[in-house]
């Protein structure tokens, strides 16, 4: 059992850290103007290549996703709840969209676990 106590403070520090990630991704919106007229448009065949790069690691995430246990799963949807804006702050709507495509992927997982049998 203490082995059990340890791993689960080992997955609370790991997740804290991770939303510590996000919560300081926003300093990129600090970049002062003439440096972000620096970073170069994306072209058309760039922005198609990223866009099968997006859908190929959805569907790899959701295939992991399929394999993992109940309590993987029921962490991806906390996950997606943690992205959504703290109380007092305005409502993003691509934010609570990317909240919403978590808890889909996880659905989506589960629904395929069930066609698998797994």
């Amino acid at each position: 059992m203490p082995e059990d106590n340890k791993d689960s403070s080992a997955s609370s520090q790991q997740l804290l850290m991770a939303l510590s990630k996000w919560d300081n991704e926003g300093a990129a919106d600090t970049l002062q103007s003439n440096e972000a007229n620096e970073i170069p448009e994306l072209s058309n065949a760039e922005l198609v290549h990223l866009r099968i790069r997006v859908i190929a690691l959805e569907n790899l995430v959701i295939a992991l996703l399929a394999q993992g246990s109940d309590q993987q799963l029921a962490v991806a949807r906390e996950m997606a709840g943690y992205i959504t804006p703290r109380p007092g702050f305005t409502q993003h709507p691509l934010t609570i969209h990317a909240a919403s495509q978590m808890v889909d992927s996880v659905d989506r997982a589960v629904r395929f676990r069930k066609l698998s049998g797994a």
